[in-house]
């Protein structure tokens, strides 16, 4: 792996840890700008290393660091309600990754769809899938919806720039 591979990996896992205390409490499930860095990591790094970034701040999380939405740690993060979310953003960002050209915009929203299927099917253990749906997953469609654009404008940008 080059060096310049080993900082961006670096820096979004950094990103992601940031985007998670940019948080507004909504009940069980945050809104935070988790998904926006999520999907922007596979968009510049692609597949591999998006999901290598991200699941090593899965792991930092797991191992009890604070960098999940408020200043959280620890595996009972992981296992608790938003534990599905967490699990699920490696798979988002490596998925957003794959897509080249105009396959880019489905594989950013395939990403987000990957997100909220497995943290409302994990969610659900806790407060059955009807209200999963109401809280974890509605309020934060329009959102989320939005932050994948603007991920999808970044990449590009961060694209034009590159030599």
């Amino acid at each position: 792996m080059k060096a310049k591979e080993v900082a961006l990996i670096g820096l979004f896992m950094a990103l992601t840890a940031i985007g998670a205390q940019i948080r507004i409490p909504l009940g069980p499930v945050p809104f935070t700008m988790q998904v926006f860095f999520v999907i922007l990591a596979g968009l510049i790094l692609g597949a591999r290393l998006g999901f290598i970034s991200i699941a090593l701040y899965d792991l930092l999380g797991a191992l009890g660091l604070p960098v999940f939405a408020g200043m959280k740690g620890g595996l009972a993060v992981v296992i608790g309600p938003t534990g599905g979310y967490i699990l699920a953003f490696p798979i988002a960002s490596g998925i957003a990754g794959l897509g080249r050209g105009r396959l880019r915009v489905l594989t950013a929203y395939l990403g987000l769809a990957v997100i909220y299927f497995l943290g409302w099917a994990w969610l659900s253990r806790f407060l059955g899938p009807e209200k999963a749906l109401k809280l974890g997953v509605l309020p934060f469609i329009a959102p989320d919806l939005a932050k994948v654009a603007l991920a999808l404008v970044v990449a590009r940008r961060y694209e034009r720039l590159k030599p």
